[in-house]
């Protein structure tokens, strides 16, 4: 008898790995599971983190130290009310370690799976969070909350998150009241219950409002264009890189380039590259802070794609925006399903930031790239723009200054009435 070598070819060799991996996942998980009731019983009702299993009316789980002033204004609201809180954070240098709060209790949980297992298994009356993908990928909801509710993070549509992003929380807060639309919207077309929706405003715009007040743009009078993308393949940087770059450095401006938190995870390669090709010149900085506060208030006009970061930009200082308009293809986002042929357009025409864009904004197209001077030398701050802001910052930053105390009430009065 002849035997042969077994030859599996390579996608179902990555198939059967990938079985393999989510199994030994699963059985870990589950053990883990076990373990950890096994203490909780013999340890008295108490995990090894010496935080109490029994039920915590009220959490915030903070997955990143970028989220912080996602959260700020409520921690501030239920310390000011001396109302205990347990805040899990997934950044082990969290500002609020540095913080002496009474009722504001924190603790570190890791990241990745060892926090969602943590997550997982909370037994909490409310749960506010920024992360989406709540019973879609490995963050499930525990059996033991009785709320979950999502605060959206940017003044942008609610749509322009991952397929399914928020389906499965109880609750959205919005920043504007224009959000919710979509999000009803996806409801009837996915058969999904209708979710809370209560627009509190912006928190993280309500704590930068404060901050820029006592921010100095230093000496410096030079002109200042700020570069500040999205990332992933459509965005500025990875789609141009130098053919931007290049004309804005010999402009002879300080050019400040803030590529998006994601991509120094994501195109290492691009940004390294980048760097070593402008290294020598001495008008060009990248910043990669958590906050961008710093980088918006020196900015005299700022250069993006799609990225959120140009209603900070707009709605904080009231500057004009240039923009590069990108074919993104929406089929990895809920947006994708708002919208059909028969509606006219694609779903970024339909969607309120691309429509808003076009109204506050000045388009650049590729062509114009060597001329980029004389371009952004041209952009006037016409009075048919600055109007353009201000309407759309009404309707995407509601109520300015009230967001952490919108927030806490609902989250007050929603417990109370699970009580009832």
């Amino acid at each position: 008898m002849i035997l042969y070598p077994l030859y599996i070819d390579p996608g179902t060799g990555s198939m059967l790995f990938s079985i393999l991996i989510g199994a030994a996942a699963t059985a870990f998980f589950v053990f883990r599971a076990l373990l950890i009731k096994a203490k909780v019983f013999f340890s008295g009702g108490r995990t090894a983190h010496g935080v109490s299993t029994d039920s915590m009316p009220y959490v915030i789980y903070c997955e990143g130290g970028q989220y912080f002033n996602v959260f700020w204004p409520v921690l501030e609201e239920f310390e000011r009310r001396k109302i205990s809180l347990v805040y899990l954070t997934s950044a082990s240098d969290d500002p609020v370690f540095e913080m002496r709060l009474e009722y504001i209790k924190p603790e570190y949980i890791g990241e990745g799976n060892r926090a969602f297992a943590r997550l997982n298994m909370l037994n909490a009356n409310f749960v506010l969070m920024t992360t989406p993908g709540l019973q879609v990928y490995q963050l499930k909801r525990s059996h033991l909350v009785k709320h979950y509710s999502h605060i959206l993070h940017a003044p942008s549509d609610a749509t322009l998150y991952r397929l399914f992003g928020i389906d499965y929380f109880d609750s959205i807060l919005l920043t504007g009241s224009y959000q919710a639309d979509g999000i009803r919207t996806l409801e009837k077309l996915r058969g999904l219950p209708e979710k809370q929706l209560v627009t509190v405003g912006c928190t993280y715009l309500d704590v930068y409002a404060e901050k820029i007040i006592h921010i100095s743009k230093g000496e410096s009078n030079v002109f200042t264009v700020l570069v500040s993308p999205s990332w992933g393949p459509s965005a500025l940087l990875s789609r141009y890189g130098e053919k931007l770059l290049s004309p804005l450095v010999r402009t002879g401006w300080r050019i400040i380039v803030r590529p998006h938190p994601q991509s120094k995870k994501s195109e290492t390669a691009m940004l390294n590259a980048l760097t070593e090709k402008y290294r020598d010149a001495s008008n060009m900085e990248w910043d990669y802070e958590h906050e961008n506060i710093h980088s918006l208030s020196k900015a005299d006009i700022m250069i993006s794609d799609f990225s959120g970061i140009i209603f900070d930009y707009t709605f904080l200082f009231d500057k004009p925006v240039i923009y590069v308009k990108q074919d993104i293809d929406t089929r990895p986002y809920d947006a994708d399903d708002l919208f059909v042929e028969s509606d006219g357009g694609s779903a970024l025409e339909n969607l309120w930031q691309f429509k808003t864009l076009e109204k506050i904004g000045i388009e650049l197209k590729e062509e114009f790239f060597d001329s980029i001077e004389s371009v952004i030398r041209n952009v006037s701050g016409s009075a048919e723009l600055t109007e353009a802001r201000r309407v759309s910052r009404n309707e995407a930053w509601q109520y300015m200054g009230e967001a952490g105390r919108r927030t806490a009430d609902f989250m007050i009065q929603t417990v109370n009435g699970l009580a009832c």
